[in-house]
């Protein structure tokens, strides 16, 4: 077991309900549960020495091969061992989704199609972010782990010899061709009772339904693009980033995942943000995956409804996947960090900041689904919809924190001003569409009030670009979607220029920086890598504009950044590394994004 494995060096695999990293090598080294923002119960990522893993390995000198099978969650971790070859097969079964469960299972297979293969195995377990103690019991069918911040069984089918290692237990088993052996680990917050057998059976059974339930779900996709593969991976990958029994997606499944190897920028993304959930609509509807776009719908609505928020203005930036607006953020002292990347910080103290954007993200979901469905608004939820836009209408000139949850104080953020823009348009759209009551005049005279600013004092004569904030003339990634919300003709000279600066100043080798933080500072320690979110949407921005071959291009040299089982994280550091939490929902949505936008440019020139 490598001390840390490279950020992308992982699969992802997970129940809908949480998740967990497992490494090329075979180790799970993150799963936390019942939930995504649950305590964990491995955590080796972040640290190796108290962090907690589960692995199986095997006696090699090549490095293992992983890959998934084709269009599931099921991940196989293949070991091409001296005497033979050997297999071990990830999954989470999915069973009844929609109902929150308090007990979830992870299945390991261990089999081998060629010769004889040693397999060596170790169950770890930290509870509680490593925090807790525990310990262990063995019975006739199972190994129990008791602890005060969780409870844990082991079971096993096939010859496995288990020993205890303290409180922990290693195992070791020999197979041969065509032979099997499986665990299965049941996590639960409570002390978990007796558990039916896992015979060979019961668990092919299992493996089966998890199989046959994601290759339905892709079925679904009515997306036939050029790029089918990575685009069906990254829609899987956003199904298993979401909290089916609220429809609420995570931003990512990891906490502390550093933007910069040493630095502080580590944040815990297991929370779902209003700007990634709504942009996510679009990118699903975009393919066929409608039923995921209509859940996240229902869930911002929910919230929007109830106004249940830190500060009391009508949406929070981010909640809790069952809604909470409660993220207090504390710092994991007793943590090392990945590679000693300190702080680790659970919570998210960037919930109580005031960005306006998300009223313009959440406006544009609410519209996109509602133009989909064909459905008139319901009444309460247009009213409250309607609500939200009178108290913008009152808000949108105020500074704000912007998009990249900056910690340098409030601005006046252009693309705060756009995304206010398009809340406005969106609902004065909807309104008229519907024949729904809205205070159409006022919300006429402040969308015209902010593009007429924002073309004034979001545009820099000397730059000839749109800028970050009305105080500077630092450039913003963020203003790549002005043209793809309609603020601005994609053609238009104003936008050609500010691409143009854009491309002189953000983009490197076709990956973009979010921006300039030496130029603009946004009060955190340390850099960070280019923006793979940023990277895809200037994909989208050229093809909208017509530039095919740069578009096409700065596409294809992306997707040789994704990690081998074609999951992408964060950022991408100076040498190609990903960097930041893991995988990250808004790079694959915005990977969908781009490979629409591009096939549409294209097909028109076809």
């Amino acid at each position: 077991m490598r001390r840390y494995p490279p950020i992308a060096d992982h699969g992802l695999i997970g129940d809908l309900q949480t998740a967990a990293l497992v490494s090329s090598d075979g180790t799970v080294d993150w799963f936390c549960a019942p939930r995504f923002d649950s305590p964990s119960v491995f955590a080796s990522l972040l640290d190796h020495d108290r962090g907690g893993h589960f692995t199986v390995s095997a006696d090699t000198e090549r490095p293992p091969v992983q890959l998934y099978l084709q269009d599931t969650a099921i991940l196989v971790t293949r070991f091409l061992a001296t005497e033979g070859v050997g297999e071990v097969v990830d999954f989470m079964p999915v069973e009844r989704p929609e109902q929150a469960a308090d007990r979830h299972r992870l299945v390991r297979i261990l089999r081998v199609t060629r010769g004889r293969v040693r397999f060596t195995l170790a169950c770890r377990p930290r509870f509680d972010y490593g925090r807790a103690t525990h310990r262990v019991e063995q019975t006739e069918d199972a190994l129990h782990f008791d602890g005060t911040g969780g409870h844990a069984v082991l079971q096993t089918n096939g010859p496995v010899r288990w020993t205890r290692d303290g409180d922990d237990v290693t195992g070791e088993v020999v197979l041969k061709q065509g032979e099997f052996a499986a665990v299965v680990l049941t996590v639960g917050a409570e002390r978990i009772g007796p558990l039916p057998s896992r015979t060979q059976a019961d668990v092919m059974a299992l493996y089966e339904r998890t199989r046959d339930y994601w290759h339905a779900w892709s079925r679904r996709s009515r997306y036939r693009g050029r790029r089918q593969d990575m685009v069906n991976r990254a829609a899987i990958t956003l199904k298993l980033l979401t909290y089916a029994p609220t429809g609420a997606p995570v931003a990512a499944p990891t906490m502390g995942l550093p933007e910069q190897i040493g630095g502080g920028r580590n944040w815990d993304y297991r929370y779902t943000w209003v700007r990634d959930g709504s942009m996510s609509v679009g990118a699903l509807l975009g393919i066929g995956h409608v039923e995921e776009a209509y859940a996240f719908r229902t869930w911002l609505g929910d919230r929007i409804r109830a106004g249940r928020t830190v500060s009391g203005d009508p949406l929070q930036i981010m909640y809790r996947v069952d809604g909470d607006p409660e993220l207090s953020e504390e710092v994991l002292d007793h943590l090392e960090g990945y590679q000693g990347s300190a702080p680790v910080r659970v919570g998210n103290g960037a919930a109580g900041q005031l960005q306006l954007d998300i009223y313009g993200e959440a406006a544009l979901a609410l519209s996109e689904a509602v133009r989909d469905a064909g459905e008139v608004p319901p009444y309460d939820g247009w009213q409250a919809l309607s609500g939200v836009l009178d108290w913008l209408v009152k808000a949108w000139d105020r500074p704000d924190e912007g998009i990249w949850e900056t910690r340098g104080g409030q601005k006046d953020f252009t693309y705060s001003r756009l995304m206010c823009w398009a809340a406005f348009d969106r609902g004065i759209r909807m309104a008229r569409d519907f024949a729904r009551p809205g205070n159409i005049v006022e919300w006429s005279a402040a969308r015209d009030d902010i593009l007429r600013q924002v073309m004034e004092r979001g545009w820099s004569t000397s730059r000839q670009a749109f800028v970050q904030h009305y105080q500077d003339t630092t450039l913003d990634a963020a203003l790549l979607l002005m043209p793809s919300v309609g603020f601005i003709a994609p053609t238009d000279p104003r936008w050609l220029s500010t691409l143009e600066a854009m491309e002189q100043e953000l983009v490197s080798d076709s990956l973009v920086h979010r921006y300039d933080p030496q130029a603009s500072p946004d009060g955190l320690r340390g850099s960070e890598g280019t923006f793979s979110l940023c990277s895809f949407l200037y994909v989208d921005a050229l093809a909208r504009a017509g530039r095919l071959g740069p578009a096409r291009y700065a596409f294809d040299k992306m997707l040789t950044y994704a990690n081998h089982v074609g999951l992408f994280a964060e950022e991408i550091g100076p040498t190609g590394e990903q960097l930041g939490n893991f995988p990250q929902a808004f790079t694959h949505l915005a990977l969908i994004t781009a490979a629409l936008s591009l096939d549409h440019a294209m097909d028109q020139v076809a």
